[in-house]
């Protein structure tokens, strides 16, 4: 895949740059260090994935990532920043972004990067916890009875498997249907909760009903 890197401390750069232009499967193509670098070189380079910090010296990766992903909704962004505050990783939910972790365990950026190309949705442990039960939040327009009683018994069969981490043909499999089914009652999904990614109905599972059955 091909990455380009954000960050505006030129350490953490130099850093993620060794690290994962060393994996077979990564090659990091350009790297900048605010959000103005971040829309040029993802222009520049059209990127499979753009790696960016949130809060930078200059413009912020945040508002870069908004303006990219009303251009192109299928850009992969992936934010990788020490700052979870909930402001955040909401507005980055709601935006489409593809992951939100956190700097501390750099092994698992790869495998991150990775599940990002397979189509699945990242967020590190601490931060889905707090996306999951924090006020307001995903899909807010709706009162938590009539988001649930607007899914059909299979559609929360998918959501289960959706917020437990499966991809589409593990989900599949384990919900004996096609992949092209899946993807139907995902989409289904999306539509009556007001949603836009599989990360943000891991969200609404844990939040609103994780042990209603």
């Amino acid at each position: 895949m091909k990455l380009v890197i954000v960050d505006d401390d030129p350490i953490v750069r130099e850093s993620l740059g060794i690290i994962l232009d060393a994996q077979a499967d990564i090659e990091v193509v350009a790297f900048g260090s605010d959000g103005d670098d971040a829309v040029r070189l993802f222009e520049e380079h059209a990127p499979d994935v753009l790696l960016s910090d949130v809060r930078m010296s200059g413009r912020d990766g945040l508002s870069a990532a908004e303006e990219l992903l009303r251009h192109d909704p299928e850009a992969r962004v992936v934010f990788l920043t020490t700052f979870s505050d909930d402001e955040y990783i909401v507005r980055a939910l709601k935006m489409g972004a593809r992951g939100y972790l956190i700097k501390q365990d750099v092994a698992s950026i790869a495998p991150a990067l990775r599940a990002v190309m397979a189509g699945q949705n990242v967020l590190e442990g601490e931060v889905l916890e707090r996306a999951a039960f924090m006020a307001g939040g995903i899909g807010g327009s709706r009162t938590d009875e009539s988001a649930l009683s607007s899914l059909t018994e299979r559609e929360r069969e998918v959501v289960r498997a959706v917020a437990e981490g499966l991809d589409n043909a593990e989900a599949a499999d384990m919900l004996c249907m096609s992949e092209g089914t899946l993807r139907n009652h995902i989409s289904s999904v999306l539509a009556k909760l007001g949603l836009r990614n599989r990360t943000q109905i891991a969200v609404f599972y844990y939040r609103r009903c994780a042990g209603r059955g």
